[in-house]
């Protein structure tokens, strides 16, 4: 870096990168990454997230984290939002759950009853 024109465009570049909140479409992946969620076994969760889009090069799709969502009781939980759909809310979530969830709901658009929140005891 030689001026701070050159530390302006690399701020704006890497702004660019991790803005998920404006101008995107496609399929967001929300973890809640709070205390409650990170000590119920969010982490892995989120890992096993992001190494599936990845994988599958999935390039409409967003992982990314959140605070808590509010129900700490059914941690780790994850968000799915898809354009022109309801938010499906998945809890209880595992790593291989996740794998699941991005096979089942984000390839091949089925949602995972069994794992969404409706279906919680």
């Amino acid at each position: 870096m030689k001026s701070i024109a050159e530390l302006a465009k690399i701020r704006e570049e890497a702004l660019k990168k991790v803005d998920i909140r404006h101008d995107r479409e496609g399929t967001r992946i929300v973890v809640g990454m709070a205390t409650c969620g990170i000590s119920a076994g969010a982490r892995p969760v989120l890992m096993q997230l992001v190494e599936e889009v990845k994988t599958r090069n999935l390039q409409d799709v967003i992982v990314s984290q959140t605070g808590c969502i509010g129900v700490c009781r059914l941690e780790p939980i994850i968000e799915v939002y898809r354009p022109g759909q309801e938010k499906v809310t998945y809890v209880e979530m595992t790593a291989e759950k996740a794998k699941r969830i991005v096979a089942e709901h984000i390839v091949n658009g089925k949602v995972v009853d069994e794992y969404t929140i409706g279906a919680a005891k």
